[in-house]
């Protein structure tokens, strides 16, 4: 266990440019249960001031190099109960760096069935196999001869000749050396092929771009894998992996001249019957078994970049810049079966809801003005936001039409409604409003989310958004595993108003659970709101470590302590204060005061232990409580533009991005239908990553380059 430890503790210090000591005291951390926003933002000593990404990336690795070693000693244990495992094949599992090189060596030993090579060798075969590769077929029946007594039945020479080149070839097929050999060709010069399967052109069309398509593996970029995989998996396409040449090795190369299957043989000469061998395995056994191989590690690592768009978009999304506490009127719109619009406070609070009718075929344009108008003037509503779905732009044109007629003071925004519809029939909204219509639920959701994105955004699935690429064609769980821990970063980055929050919202804040969000609802409504974080203590199921670990990520303002509204932890209130006492300020009045703040510098000098600790410390009171989300912007869309109809080739117009995918951003310009700035229409330069020049909900000015109506295509470019 000791050596599994250095062994981990050395490799974790090289990936992550770290000493040794760190690695220890991130380990023990994460053993002893710390959540990794509690150690990213409370723990910066222990950790050299690691970044949440960074200590996500650590986590993973350090599980997955636990579970390696797990599974290298399981292997180890496994072979020790099986006859005459060679050494070279022990030393190879404890060199092995991956679960996937693991399990190709240990492949050959885990049979469910016996092989043509297995029977040939229960007849005594494999010395007559071994002086074959040796000496050639042309001393066949010389050693035939020799080894003929020493058979369990009686066979012919021709027989021998086939068992003993079964077992060659079942030999050279097991050689790890040459399946690392061979998938490295795959994976450097492979042509990834992909060809639509008999009688399913039609029923495939969508597919038809890899009908016949071909392209270098090792160029082939995420996006496009998730499309031929999908065109795999639904049943269209047959995908496989070619060479140019028949064969990966060279004639006298070392990987068949002394095979791993053959460590009883010291000779390294080569010839063409060894390369006849090797061709016919490489041709039977060895292509199909790499190329089932390669093709997994591609969909794994096109998965695994698709998570990772979907991540960054997601997080994008969430710690948008809120409009913050403003008196909100959200439409839902629609055409036949109304406008539904919701009125909320600036805490979120229902204060009225309804459906008007201002589209055909009802037509009822003018009641619908006299209704939103009164609750507007008698509700002091600052915002109308519109969401962004079918009839949102006639919602908008009826919307500023009513704010002109009858002079009201707000201002009008078209929002995304994204998820809204999910949230409106969770089991959430049924909680939170059991007597309303899920059209109405819907409204009120969107009305919140322009408020506050990440406090109404951690209610809906994360999948259910639609900022992904692919999302569809992932491993579920790891999505779900994945957005949950973008989710958990963004809330403790932004922080928690404790007496505010929702359940859902507080299920995501550093240590706690489902359960214990529920629980501090309920002291909460018993208390008439917490007055100090010091009462989080008496929520049934909260000890001290669950304390520890979410309450410098709880707000709570106009409490008793001032401290509790900023993101100082309780654990250093006591420096705090020594500091303060030291240069004879009183604490409240240097709360959010920088010239204050800036003379506590001089109560202490921050040493190599407390630091980083210190340092946010001063940052936290000189503004305290500061949301690192941006300031709130929004996009003006074009009146004269609608539908995609009314675009034109060169028309500059204003849209907000709502997706980014490795292959470009996605623009709501408001026609109903997102335009595509293609990754080469994002700048004047080479761009590698979409997300370098833009982001979920920043508004941008683009160029129309071209519009097809009928396949519902738009086609921008960035202007800068």
């Amino acid at each position: 266990m000791a050596t599994l430890l250095n062994t981990m503790l050395i490799a974790l210090s090289k990936e992550y440019s770290v000493s040794e000591s760190i690695v220890t005291n991130i380990i023990k951390l994460f053993e002893e249960g710390a959540t990794v926003p509690f150690v990213a933002r409370y723990r910066k000593e222990a950790t050299g001031g690691m970044s949440d990404e960074q200590l996500r990336s650590f986590h993973g690795r350090w599980q997955y190099l636990v579970e390696l070693e797990k599974r290298r000693v399981a292997i180890i244990e496994l072979l020790k109960e099986l006859p005459d495992i060679p050494p070279s094949v022990f030393s190879a599992i404890q060199k092995a760096s991956s679960k996937t090189e693991l399990e190709d060596i240990y492949a050959p030993f885990k049979k469910n069935r016996k092989s043509k090579a297995d029977l040939a060798i229960e007849l005594g075969l494999l010395p007559f196999a071994i002086a074959l590769w040796r000496d050639g077929q042309g001393q066949g029946e010389k050693h035939f001869l020799a080894l003929k007594e020493q058979l369990k039945e009686p066979l012919e020479f021709d027989t021998a000749i086939s068992g003993a080149s079964d077992i060659i070839i079942e030999r050279l097929a097991q050689n790890i050396a040459t399946l690392q050999q061979g998938k490295l060709c795959l994976q450097q010069e492979g042509i990834l092929c992909s060809r639509v399967l008999r009688g399913k052109k039609e029923a495939g069309e969508k597919f038809r771009d890899y009908f016949d398509y071909r392209e270098p593996v090792k160029k082939c970029p995420a996006h496009r894998l998730l499309a031929l995989f999908r065109g795999k998996k639904e049943g269209f396409l047959k995908l496989s992996i070619e060479l140019e040449g028949e064969l990966p090795y060279s004639l006298n190369h070392s990987l068949y001249v002394t095979p791993f299957g053959f460590p009883e043989v010291k000779d390294r000469t080569s010839s063409k019957e060894k390369l006849a061998w090797l061709t016919k395995a490489w041709q039977e056994k060895i292509l199909s078994k790499l190329e089932a191989d390669v093709l997994a590690e591609l969909k794994e690592q096109a998965e695994a970049s698709a998570i990772e768009v979907f991540q960054a978009n997601l997080k994008d999304l969430l710690m948008a810049a809120p409009a913050g506490a403003k008196r909100t009127l959200a439409l839902d719109p629609g055409f036949r079966n109304g406008v539904k619009w919701a009125a909320v406070d600036e805490y979120g609070q229902l204060l009225n809801n309804g459906v008007i009718y201002p589209h055909p075929p009802q037509n009822k344009s003018a009641e619908a003005e006299a209704v939103l108008a009164k609750v507007i003037q008698n509700q002091n509503i600052d915002w109308l936001v519109i969401g962004n779905g079918t009839a949102s732009r006639e919602t908008e044109a009826f919307a500023k039409q009513m704010i002109q007629q009858y002079q009201l003071n707000c201002r009008c925004v078209i929002v995304s409604e994204a998820g809204a519809s999910v949230y409106s029939a969770s089991p959430v909204a049924i909680e939170e409003f059991p007597d309303l219509d899920v059209t109405i639920r819907g409204a009120i959701s969107i009305a919140r989310r322009f408020q506050d994105p990440l406090a109404e955004l951690v209610k809906i699935d994360p999948q259910a958004i639609g900022v992904g690429q692919y999302q569809h064609d992932v491993k579920a769980n790891r999505l779900s595993e994945a957005l949950g821990t973008v989710v958990e970063d963004c809330v403790n980055a932004v922080g928690v108003d404790l007496n505010l929050a929702s359940a859902s919202l507080l299920t995501y804040v550093s240590g706690l659970t489902q359960r214990l969000a529920q629980n501090i609802i309920e002291l909460r409504e018993q208390l008439g709101g917490f007055s100090n974080r010091n009462q989080l203590k008496k929520v049934k199921g909260i000890g001290d470590k669950a304390f520890e670990q979410c309450a410098g990520f709880l707000r709570i303002r106009g409490g008793d302590e001032p401290l509790d509204a900023s993101a100082v932890h309780p654990e250093s209130y006591g420096l705090v204060k020594d500091m303060a006492r030291a240069v004879k300020q009183e604490l409240v009045q240097m709360i959010g005061n920088p010239e204050a703040v800036a003379t506590l510098k001089t109560a202490t000098l921050a040493s190599a232990e407390n630091r980083f600790t210190l340092q946010d410390i001063l940052q936290e009171l000189a503004k305290p409580g500061r949301d690192p989300r941006p300031e709130f912007q929004y996009a003006s869309f074009d009146d004269a533009i609608s539908s995609i109809e009314d675009l034109q080739e060169g028309m500059t117009l204003e849209g907000v991005v709502t997706n980014v995918a490795a292959f470009g951003a996605f623009v709501d310009l408001g026609v109903h239908q997102d335009g595509l700035i293609h990754i080469s229409q994002l700048a004047d330069r080479f761009v590698k990553d979409p997300r370098d020049e833009v982001r979920i909900g920043e508004v941008v000015k683009v160029q129309v380059l071209e519009v097809d109506a009928k396949r519902k295509r738009i086609g921008l470019k960035r202007i800068l």
